[in-house]
């Protein structure tokens, strides 16, 4: 038995999610949105089956789809890419975030994570032979501390991951933040590994920033157009790199799924050629779902920290007046008020996390607002 795999138990997603379906709970745990993606997205899916072909496609993608990825990056971006030397389709971004650690790092090679972090993150890490040098932001800006970054890197750093907007911590990372990164991964002959997923989710007139325009020779940039299209069930990533890093990606990708549904490529690609106002519809959209549960948990006597990005609200219990740890919370919450949330402590190597909780508001109003009358009797548990 693989020692890294024997060791983990259930994510903290799956256990929260069962808990909500044996209990009835409303899950604000698990990050779906509650309502499909676009129909005629969906309806080219469903066509392109019909249609056919349903054999394998090019290894990298169909290269219509990696077309359309270049180009709306380049629209919405301002981000120039070669689609034949730059662009590979994968069947999700946690596939292509384990390629990219495959093709990047070797045993003993060290690898900056930065916490709170994705909870694929650290076992891929040790899974691939990495050793994990942990860099911990702290709330409520997250930002990154120099000192800390410096003290975390040396020659044996070839990879830095980051993500940005943040999972779990909803933050957008400054130009200054990357410029940092980029300088110390040029220092270190290193690889930056950009998980940008919720690209597409910034909010309050906010612009995504790529980790591309910071260090264009040594990012692997990582998007979902399950995140895009609120589909995230679809396991279409793309991985978008310098010619010689997709090289070496696209090496690593073909001996793990090796391809992606040719009808959900095509779709994406018809998808990925709809007009920005569609993206901006979406974006106010999940805000307006924000500030619902915001303003609600604020009315509860809860405090919350800024999402910028993303859609996930973060509690602080401690200063909501709570005295309990996050875990703690998270059960009783799903078990005596029969609301789903994910404890923060998911997200970090060491059980020392923050007394924090994740919620996800991708969710409709009315689900929202039965959300919040079960959380108010929540804080009753407790204070």
């Amino acid at each position: 038995m693989n020692s890294v795999y024997a060791a983990l138990g259930p994510t903290i997603f799956e256990t929260m999610s069962g808990l909500a379906a044996e209990t009835g709970a409303i899950n604000l745990g698990q990050a779906f949105p509650e309502v499909d993606g676009p129909l005629d997205v969906r309806e080219a899916a469903a066509q392109a089956v019909l249609d056919g072909p349903n054999q394998y496609p090019p290894m990298r993608g169909l290269p219509a789809l990696r077309e359309a990825v270049a180009d709306h990056y380049a629209a919405q971006q301002g981000i120039k890419l070669d689609w034949k030397t730059e662009v590979t389709i994968t069947s999700g971004a946690t596939e292509a975030l384990a390629a990219a650690l495959l093709a990047v790092i070797e045993p003993g090679d060290e690898v900056v994570l930065f916490e709170p972090m994705y909870d694929s993150y650290l076992p891929m890490v040790r899974r691939s032979g990495g050793i994990a040098k942990i860099v911990r932001l702290a709330p409520p800006h997250w930002r990154i501390d120099e000192a800390q970054l410096a003290a975390a890197v040396s020659g044996k750093t070839k990879a830095i991951v980051i993500c940005t907007p943040g999972n779990p911590s909803s933050n957008l990372f400054s130009a200054e933040d990357l410029a940092l990164v980029a300088r110390y991964a040029s220092k270190s002959d290193a690889v930056v590994i950009s998980d940008e997923v919720w690209e597409h989710v910034v909010f309050d007139g906010r612009t995504h920033e790529s980790m591309l325009k910071h260090l264009r020779d040594r990012t692997i940039k990582i998007g979902s157009a399950g995140k895009m299209f609120s589909m995230t069930g679809w396991k279409v990533g793309f991985a978008c790199a310098a010619p010689r890093l997709t090289e070496l990606f696209a090496k690593a990708h073909q001996f793990l799924t090796f391809t992606t549904a040719p009808s959900l490529q095509k779709a994406v690609a018809y998808g990925l050629r709809k007009p920005a106002a569609h993206f901006a519809e979406v974006r106010a959209a999940f805000e307006r779902g924000r500030d619902r549960l915001d303003c609600g948990l604020k009315q509860a006597g809860y405090a919350t920290l800024s999402a910028d990005g993303a859609y996930f609200l973060t509690v602080d219990l401690a200063a909501s007046g709570i005295a309990a740890n996050d875990l703690d919370f998270a059960l009783r919450c799903v078990k005596d008020a029969k609301i789903a949330v994910i404890p923060y402590s998911a997200f970090y190597a060491k059980p020392d996390a923050p007394a924090l909780v994740r919620l996800c508001f991708a969710k409709t109003d009315a689900t929202l607002d039965q959300a919040l009358e079960r959380l108010v009797a929540a804080r009753r548990l407790f204070v």
